[in-house]
């Protein structure tokens, strides 16, 4: 079992080896069993709460101080950096999240995985990564996970085995315990930045080109409604925030998630959560009732966090109705697929229209999909911009406007390819140009040698 100290953390990628391992493990046992002694202490003869709510600095000299005095009394010998460990340990046990403590504070980490007490992984630059990092037991990281949900009401047990929470930071994390989880309870960590990623960041990570930002900031400000399409961990709500951005800061934005995670940089931006039901199956408030609130609420623009059933109805009314320049994301993984799904939802509001009628809703309220995807190698990708279009026959289509055409997979697993427009022209320049905020037509023109796949 390792930990990590404060100044180790910058180290956490490199595998230890068999030796180092057996090691440390040797180590962490010593340490393991020491922290928990005066842990106990720690409890008996003071009051381990209040200290707690010290600040960080002075807790630590505190329990510096404690631990040096209950080594004297029991004549325990040992190095400075095994007392460190020592302090570290119950500090994190205390008041932090035990050994996840160095995951969370390593800002590269975009996502943190436990399957049970001894099995820790991390996401960095788009690929997983298997820690060394164990928790004592399964006792241990359940400590952890009703650490997490206290704060907010929640709780976790047999009776309610699964909790969506949120850490301090603003962090979103999911939890599943015993007997729903097989081999002990499973902890995601969606770790939440402390400086929101911008449409100029997503371009230097060649998530998208310098013309596809400048087309999408362009639809932003001429208040076209958007809808972002995209698979689990696509970046569907780093895109979003990331576009929301170019609101302009005189306008009103209603924000409506599930849990909290836009954050953007606006004076006037009301923000609401939706809010499951507690035990009693009651004070439930959903996305649908927020949206239908929100109306009512005198925005400018609406944006929901993510829409997965009969909210899409009120969404695409709140678009048809006045409402431009409102945003949302929904899971799907193309265009097409994306326009199936939120005609699906569309009849899961209870309305008895049908397809053709659903379809045309859809058409007049949504003016662009934004359509990235997760590659496998980790690489996040805007696959297509596309434009909706209905026909004269009452069929929809959709005209991509710029495209990622994948050309190889190099010898090490990363997809290569590249970013071209589509040659279409969008029927938007000329409402782009009257809100003051035109493109140049040429970056409309296709790259030479690539070729489309129909």
């Amino acid at each position: 079992m390792s930990f990590f100290s404060q100044n180790q953390k910058r180290t956490l990628p490199r595998r230890t080896t068999s030796k180092e391992k057996q090691l440390n493990q040797m180590d962490d046992t010593r340490v393991n069993e020491l922290a928990q002694h005066y842990k106990a202490r720690l409890l008996r003869e003071t009051d381990l709460e209040k200290l707690t709510q010290m600040p960080s600095a002075e807790l630590r000299l505190t329990l510096d101080r404690l631990v040096s005095r209950y080594l004297g009394d029991e004549q325990v010998v040992i190095t400075a950096q095994e007392r460190e460990r020592v302090i570290s340990r119950i500090i994190n046990e205390s008041v932090g999240f035990g050994p996840l403590e160095a995951l969370l504070e390593d800002d590269d980490i975009t996502e943190i995985m436990v399957n049970g007490p001894h099995e820790v992984f991390y996401e960095k630059a788009g690929k997983l990564h298997k820690t060394d990092i164990q928790f004592r037991d399964e006792e241990a990281l359940r400590h952890v996970i009703d650490r997490i949900v206290a704060p907010i009401g929640r709780r976790v047990d047999v009776s309610s085995p699964m909790v969506d929470a949120r850490l301090p930071d603003g962090s979103r994390v999911n939890a599943v315990i015993p007997p729903i989880s097989l081999k002990g309870s499973l902890v995601s960590i969606r770790k939440f930045r402390k400086d929101p990623i911008v449409l100029d960041d997503l371009i230097g990570y060649q998530s998208l080109t310098p013309e596809m930002g400048q087309f999408l900031t362009s639809l932003v400000q001429a208040k076209l409604n958007l809808i972002i399409s995209g698979g689990t961990g696509s970046g569907k709500t780093t895109l979003l925030n990331a576009l929301a951005c170019h609101i302009p800061r005189s306008e009103r934005i209603v924000t409506i998630e599930d849990m909290a995670e836009l954050r953007i940089p606006h004076d006037h931006v009301a923000g609401m959560e939706a809010r499951p039901a507690n035990v009693e199956g009651k004070g439930e408030v959903s996305i649908r009732q927020l949206v239908r609130n929100a109306l009512r609420m005198r925005p400018d623009r609406i944006i929901v966090g993510e829409v997965r059933g009969s909210e899409a109805f009120d969404m695409l009314q709140a678009m048809n109705t006045g409402h431009e320049g409102s945003l949302t994301t929904v899971h799907a993984n193309s265009p097409k697929d994306a326009m199936s799904r939120l005609e699906g939802m569309v009849m899961m509001s209870g309305l008895d229209l049908p397809s053709d009628i659903i379809r045309q809703y859809i058409v007049g309220a949504v003016d662009y999909i934004i359509q990235i995807s997760r590659l496998p190698d980790g690489q996040r990708k805007m696959i297509a911009i596309s434009e909706m279009e209905q026909k004269a026959d009452g069929s929809v289509k959709m005209n991509d406007i710029f495209s990622f055409v994948q050309t190889d997979v190099s010898s090490d697993g990363e997809v290569q390819g590249t970013f071209t427009a589509t040659g279409y022209v969008p029927k938007v320049i000329d409402r782009l140009q009257a809100y003051g905020v035109g493109v140049n037509p040429s970056i409309f023109k296709p790259q030479a040698g690539v070729k489309l796949y129909e």
